[in-house]
């Protein structure tokens, strides 16, 4: 599990495309969003680099918090 800043993410379309775009990279992925403090729970076996290339790509940069 890691845990990633986005600061970018603002609603639920925000969390759904960032969801959608993490499935891309690994269809077993479990996320978990919360808006208030911007931030996502990963649990993926595609790695941190994978996640926030993802994201990135997504449009969502992100930062990884731990």
């Amino acid at each position: 599990m890691a845990i990633f800043s986005v600061p970018d993410m603002s609603c639920a379309h925000c969390t759904a495309a960032i969801t959608e775009a993490l499935e891309a990279v690994d269809d077993g992925v479990e996320v978990d969003a919360n808006m208030e403090t911007r931030e996502i729970e990963v649990r993926s076996t595609a790695g941190n680099a994978a996640v926030l290339n993802a994201l990135q790509e997504a449009g969502y940069p992100a930062e990884l918090r731990s």
